[in-house]
């Protein structure tokens, strides 16, 4: 009887462990609509934004600078070229932030970038590198906005 119960017990368990490895359903139009590969991932371009070049100390140009940098990070994920954005804390290498774009080369990264005030201004620098991910990562701002109650670019 002994022997049955840990039989019984061990195929259970074998049965709850095999059953967690099962893959999600692979949805294949959702895939194709996201721009997705045979993997499921697809190109964007990282930038990492530091502290620029120009030290000026006039607190109305960079409060407008900045301010037209906020309006711009608005302005691309309006038209879906920016999908994650964020600030980076103080830290010894001086960058500022991130920009993840929904843009496949340095180039359309670069024209994108042209548009901020605040890198014009070289108030920011930027470093950019393409990057491969998954191309779910661009419902990331549908969800954030449903969860946050910090509105940076309105």
């Amino acid at each position: 009887m002994r022997v049955v119960f840990t039989l019984t017990v061990f195929l259970f368990y074998l049965a709850l462990a095999l059953g967690q490895t099962e893959k999600p359903t692979y949805d294949s139009t959702l895939a194709k609509s996201l721009g997705a590969d045979e993997y499921g991932m697809k190109s964007y371009v990282f930038v990492i934004l530091k502290t620029g070049s120009n030290k000026t100390t006039d607190r109305t140009y960079t409060d407008s600078c900045f301010s037209g940098h906020l309006k711009n990070i608005k302005r691309m994920v309006d038209s879906g070229d920016l999908i994650i954005s964020g600030p980076f804390w103080k830290n010894e290498n001086s960058y500022r932030g991130i920009f993840i774009l929904n843009v496949k080369t340095i180039e359309e990264a670069n024209r994108l970038l042209q548009t901020d005030p605040a890198i014009n201004a070289n108030l920011l620098e930027v470093e950019l590198y393409t990057w491969y991910g998954s191309a779910a990562l661009s419902e990331y701002l549908k969800i954030a906005d449903k969860i946050s109650l910090i509105h940076y670019y309105e």
